[in-house]
């Protein structure tokens, strides 16, 4: 994968959040995500509080709102179940007829869901596919995985192929869902396609390591990232951190 090779989300830039390495912005998202999946779901404060957070990373990285929330739909299949819960789900009623147990899982898996994907998105928008791949090397992720991943991103190309040919072998059979209710049928090859890359890029390793390919993926030089830098970084999921707790002591 040539140097200057990114993934489709990637949105170059030369904002703060665009130079930390990318090793600490994984660190960083993720810690962020645990933060969020810790917060007890009656916390709505909490919630409101780490969408600023996000909100402020996606300023500080000149990230346009309506990009992120387009690219956000993928977690639309998700969002239908959360709607769907409080009408399936038993327990105490509302005085609308609504499970309370189904409204508090389904606002549960909206909140924790959504925070999740925006923050994924502004890793992926402020690191190319190489840096990403190189930040996990860097982070010691197992070697198998880290090229399964490169060769993923390879054949993306080949991916939207797939997605192309799906979408028209749907066509063919006059089904094109386009409403809420139809849903099924896109997360359904959603899950289809992501399958098919993770076995493609496997594949595609098992058969290089056949042909002598030690597993290594070329990085260059790697510099020590500046303690500055660390603190930059993780100043989010240290407050995010912070809310998670307080949240868990006011619960």
């Amino acid at each position: 994968m040539g140097a200057g090779h990114a993934h489709p989300l990637h949105r170059p830039g030369a904002s703060a959040v665009h130079r930390l390495p990318a090793q600490i912005k994984i660190v960083a998202a993720l810690a962020f995500v645990l933060s969020v999946v810790a917060t007890p779901r009656e916390a709505i404060w909490a919630f409101g509080l780490y969408a600023l957070l996000l909100s402020a990373v996606a300023a500080t990285a000149r990230i346009p709102a309506g990009w992120l929330a387009s690219r956000g739909l993928i977690e639309a299949p998700f969002v239908v179940l959360a709607v769907l819960l409080p009408f399936i789900e038993g327990g105490p009623t509302t005085f609308l007829g609504l499970s309370e147990t189904g409204l508090w899982a389904g606002w549960n898996i909206v909140a924790k869901g959504t925070l999740g994907v925006f923050a994924s998105l502004l890793l992926a928008a402020t690191t190319s596919g190489r840096d990403l791949l190189l930040g996990l090397q860097r982070l010691r992720t197992p070697a198998p995985i880290v090229q399964i991943a490169t060769f993923m991103l390879r054949y993306l190309d080949v991916i939207t192929g797939n997605a192309r040919a799906m979408r028209v072998a749907r066509l063919s059979r006059c089904h094109d869902p386009r409403f809420l209710w139809q849903v099924r049928a896109f997360a359904t090859s959603i899950g289809s396609l992501f399958l098919r890359s993770y076995e493609r890029g496997e594949r595609v390793y098992v058969a290089m390591l056949s042909r002598g390919y030690n597993g290594s993926l070329p990085g260059g030089v790697a510099e020590r990232p500046a303690p500055r830098q660390w603190a930059t970084a993780l100043s989010i999921p240290a407050a995010a951190a912070a809310v998670s707790v307080a949240a868990w002591l006011t619960a």
